[in-house]
């Protein structure tokens, strides 16, 4: 198919054109005044016309070919004709495939020796010159146009797939950000849990050991959810789907890990969590994840409730702490992708210091977004 798609695109306008230059020669001959046309004249109408099935893969070698039958035709004392046809589409392709530079030098080449041989030719003064020109300026601009517009369009192409591969590797940072962040924490705090146990009773192994059992199964756990996200990139057949997706059905299971650390923290859902979009449901998570992973960071000693309702229009989470709240700095990249992640559905996040001590962040996720209809589609 692409071959005869080849053959069809280079061959017909050929065959087109000297259809044309056989059938038209010789009434623009009679309508210029000229002579007679006799049958040699057609010979370099059959030429240029021929020539033309090549323009595509040699351009410039086509437009020197169709240039010298021209330039024949017009040495024979023959001025207007559907030979001009083939110049004008030589040029074209020329135009349409070469540099600017190349090809305004050979649409001047070609001007001045078809003005030179319709001079000598035909024997008229300088007013073949301008009909002349136009012949060669005009193709040359057409050709010019199409090739800006094409180059427009395909760096457009390639600004548009960066864009879309750099949003991808940022999606993938935060996720990473959030999955790697959150279990760090909590390991962190198990193992300064352990090293206390370890260094001030060393009699009581009950302690340490659970902390270290805790460290081991968070590590899991992360290690696990971090190999579906990015399993989940990967989008090929190696992508182990096999766990399930982070979303709000698996809130039980972040809480309890916050809790392991010896955090303790209330949870409170309304509203079904299932049948979310999934764009809603994995942000609603990992807005939870990420202020538990704070909780653990900056806290310190404290408490933390967790509020999610779901209704209809949209997805409200609010995770209150009773620590250290107003030292968190919140121009983190926690925080920043937390409210990147919100803003992205149509949301709104806020996040600061709770009047009454610790720290609150608060997002209101719409349901039924633009964004999340994308995301879905």
């Amino acid at each position: 198919m692409g071959r005869t798609r080849r053959l069809l695109l280079d061959g017909l306008p050929a065959l087109l054109l000297l259809a044309i230059g056989l059938g038209g020669t010789a009434p623009a001959a009679r309508n210029a005044g000229l002579p007679t046309t006799q049958w040699w004249h057609y010979l370099p109408v059959v030429v240029a016309a021929l020539a033309v099935a090549g323009r595509r893969r040699l351009p410039l070698p086509t437009l020197a070919v169709v240039t010298a039958a021209v330039c024949s035709f017009l040495l024979l004392g023959q001025l207007y004709g559907p030979i001009l046809l083939s110049l004008a589409v030589a040029l074209y392709t020329v135009a349409a495939h070469r540099p600017l530079r190349r090809s305004a030098v050979a649409a001047g080449v070609v001007a001045v020796l078809m003005v030179a041989c319709g001079l000598i030719g035909t024997g008229l003064g300088p007013d073949v010159v301008t009909p002349v020109v136009a012949w060669a300026a005009v193709p040359l601009a057409i050709g010019v146009t199409v090739r800006v517009t094409r180059e427009q369009r395909l760096a457009n192409r390639r600004d548009e797939i960066r864009r879309q591969a750099d949003a991808e590797r940022l999606r993938v940072a935060q996720e990473v950000h959030d999955v790697v962040g959150h279990g760090l924490a909590a390991i962190t705090m198990q193992a300064d849990i352990a090293l206390h146990v370890l260094a001030k009773r060393p009699g009581d192994a009950a302690q340490a050991e659970a902390a270290l059992t805790a460290i081991s199964r968070t590590s899991r756990e992360s290690l696990d959810e971090l190999r579906v996200t990015l399993g989940a990139v990967r989008r090929g057949a190696e992508a182990d789907d096999r766990s399930p997706a982070p979303g709000l059905a698996r809130l039980d299971a972040l809480i309890d890990r916050t809790r392991s650390v010896g955090v303790p923290v209330s949870v409170a859902v309304e509203g079904p969590v299932t049948g979310l979009p999934a764009a809603v449901d994995l942000a609603a998570y990992r807005i939870v994840q990420e202020a538990m992973t704070n909780v653990l960071r900056h806290a310190g000693t404290a408490t933390a409730a967790v509020r999610v309702a779901v209704t209809d229009a949209e997805v409200e989470v609010e995770v209150t702490d009773t620590g250290r709240g107003g030292e968190i700095a919140t121009g983190g990249h926690g925080l920043a992708g937390m409210r990147e992640r919100v803003t992205a559905l149509g949301g709104k996040l806020s996040a600061g210091p709770s009047p009454a001590g610790g720290f609150t962040v608060h997002a209101t996720i719409p349901r039924l977004s633009s964004s999340v209809e994308r995301s879905d589609a």
